[in-house]
């Protein structure tokens, strides 16, 4: 059983492509666009062998997952030209090949890399040109619907990768054009050259450092907020463990975060234990209701969520219509207090 929705400014229910029943979507920003509580995530889907890698992922099981969720009802997907070096890009364009309802599509610059495979950033204009053609051609799309700088860096590259992702929307390569990992004075230096649609920030129960300055800008700006990580790249699902950690591959990125290891990775655990003890009276598992813990928050438009399985997305489905009772949240804020 879910709990019902609140009122929100912007929410609409529109009906997506599914032959489920609708989900309520909110406009992102400044923009057009009207976005399900959660889409896809597809960071994990590039595979391995690169910096940021996840282990090895089953291309044919990605594209199964990319189509459960569209088919479900999800409408928009959130990939990058760096996840996998490319390969997420072209693992989308591959799931939406021949769709005649194909979902908003979000991707990214900034970062690239060498042929080694090594990592480095760059916001040049002539770098961003690159970026973008090569991004079209692997997505399959003649327009970008949301076009991102992944990161703020180099800094004083800022003004200039703005200007250029400006120029992209004039040109309609893109419709609209956001940021992601800045800061609220990085946000001001780019708004005075161009509208900034979006913001994609870290968020979830274990970061939480946006709620002071980055969300109320956000909010007084009519800058939407797309979250990542609400489940913490799987340590709040409910189904992590710390022998699975420890069994990760050696690629994955995730054997080096701190999250991930002692001192917190116990407590963080026991966490995922009480928001699973929540879910089971809803019968909905852990990351469900880390996700409503993010949505709860009136400056977060919707949430970015990872899956590599057609059941992967099963499990977190839920999150596009479950919200957490007051109560529920005045649980979890009450055990962070006892446990900091």
């Amino acid at each position: 059983m879910f709990c019902s929705l609140p009122s929100r400014p912007g929410i609409e229910f529109t009906m997506t492509t599914s032959t489920s029943a609708p989900f309520a979507t909110r406009a992102l920003g400044n923009s057009s666009l009207h976005l399900t509580p959660i889409g896809f995530g597809a960071w994990a889907i590039g595979g391995g062998n690169w910096e940021f890698a996840w282990g090895g992922a089953d291309d044919d099981e990605s594209i199964r997952a990319i189509h459960r969720a569209l088919d479900s009802g999800l409408n928009w997907i959130d990939t990058a030209a760096i996840y996998g070096l490319g390969h997420s890009e072209e693992v989308v364009g591959k799931a939406l090949r021949g769709r005649s309802q194909k979902p908003y599509v979000f991707t990214k610059c900034s970062m690239r890399w060498f042929p080694d495979r090594k990592i480095y950033r760059s916001l040049r204009a002539g770098s961003l040109q690159e970026e973008i053609e090569a991004s079209l051609t692997r997505l399959g799309v003649d327009t970008i619907d949301l076009y991102q700088i992944h990161w703020p860096n180099p800094e004083d590259e800022i003004e200039e990768g703005w200007e250029t992702l400006a120029r992209f929307q004039e040109q309609g390569k893109v419709r609209y054009i956001g940021v992601s990992n800045f800061t609220v004075e990085q946000m001001r230096r780019v708004q005075a050259i161009a509208p900034i649609t979006s913001l994609q920030p870290p968020y979830s129960l274990l970061r939480r450092d946006i709620e002071n300055e980055i969300l109320p800008f956000c909010r007084q700006h009519n800058v939407g907020v797309i979250n990542y990580s609400p489940m913490v790249s799987g340590l709040l699902t409910g189904s992590m463990t710390a022998e699975r950690i420890r069994d990760l591959p050696q690629d994955d990125w995730r054997r080096r975060s701190p999250n991930f290891n002692e001192p917190k990775l116990s407590r963080n655990l026991a966490l995922a234990e009480l928001l699973s003890e929540i879910g089971r009276e809803h019968g909905v598992r852990a990351g469900v209701v880390a996700i409503a813990w993010t949505l709860r928050n009136p400056a977060i438009t919707a949430a970015i969520v990872g899956a590599r399985r057609p059941d992967q997305v099963d499990g977190i489905l839920p999150a596009a219509a479950f919200r957490l009772s007051d109560a529920e949240a005045h649980r979890i804020e009450h055990w962070l207090a006892e446990h900091p």
